[in-house]
């Protein structure tokens, strides 16, 4: 069977309250580390984009709906989070790319790791922005309807997953999630998943340039 019909899969918290603890609190040093709030929803705030903006029916060529399913398993990992259960990753500092994250246990192909959340914003508002880390939310055929997620007030883990550098061949072999746009309710939401087997402490990278081609990568290690 073709990936694409194949369920997702709800990642594994590992099974240590120690080990759990010990993975929120790296978590914790990059956000108090960068100024960011935890936040594992897409925030909506005063003079941003209103959420009634958030539509897929927007989206050019339209948006592929997360089956009921899968729904479910995204709800899951959410009230798992909300236990404490979090996903087996480390945040880790490294001198040469900043934050990055790796895998503290087994992670299986198609699992989903985590949302790509923070604030949603129009992206004319953000045209002159410095924020090395937006991503789009809806690229709609309207240029004035597109909308991408700012994660520099309100983050969870995925903000400090790197990206690969799409030039290189030996950067390409590095990608082991993708990020995946879907039409969630009735909402366009972003969904980091594995789209590999990922092995205990390998780190997690992804391409930011999976849907548009404006992120610069030359220089990703």
């Amino acid at each position: 069977m073709s990936k694409k019909k194949r369920k997702l899969l709800p990642y594994t918290p590992s099974e240590d309250p120690k080990r759990r603890l010990e993975q929120m609190a790296s978590l914790a040093t990059a956000l108090t580390a960068t100024k960011t709030k935890f936040s594992n929803e897409l925030t909506y705030m005063p003079r941003m984009a209103p959420r009634s903006a958030n539509s897929p029916a927007l989206e050019h060529g339209g948006m592929q709906i997360l089956s009921k399913e899968d729904t479910e398993t995204l709800n899951l990992c959410k009230s798992m989070m909300e236990r404490g259960e979090c996903p087996p990753l480390n945040v880790v500092f490294d001198p040469i790319e900043g934050f990055t994250v790796e895998a503290d246990g087994f992670i299986r192909d198609l699992t989903i790791i985590t949302e790509y959340v923070g604030d949603v914003d129009f992206l004319k508002n953000r045209e002159n922005d410095d924020g090395d880390s937006m991503m789009t939310l809806l690229s709609a055929s309207d240029p004035s309807q597109m909308l991408v997620i700012c994660p520099d007030k309100h983050s969870n883990i995925a903000r400090f997953i790197n990206g690969i550098n799409n030039h290189t061949p030996e950067g390409k072999k590095k990608q082991n999630l993708k990020c995946v746009r879907f039409d969630v309710n009735g909402e366009c939401r972003a969904l980091l998943i594995s789209n590999r087997d990922i092995t205990k402490g390998e780190r997690l990278y992804y391409n930011y340039n999976g849907h548009e081609h404006e992120y610069p990568t030359e220089h990703f290690v």
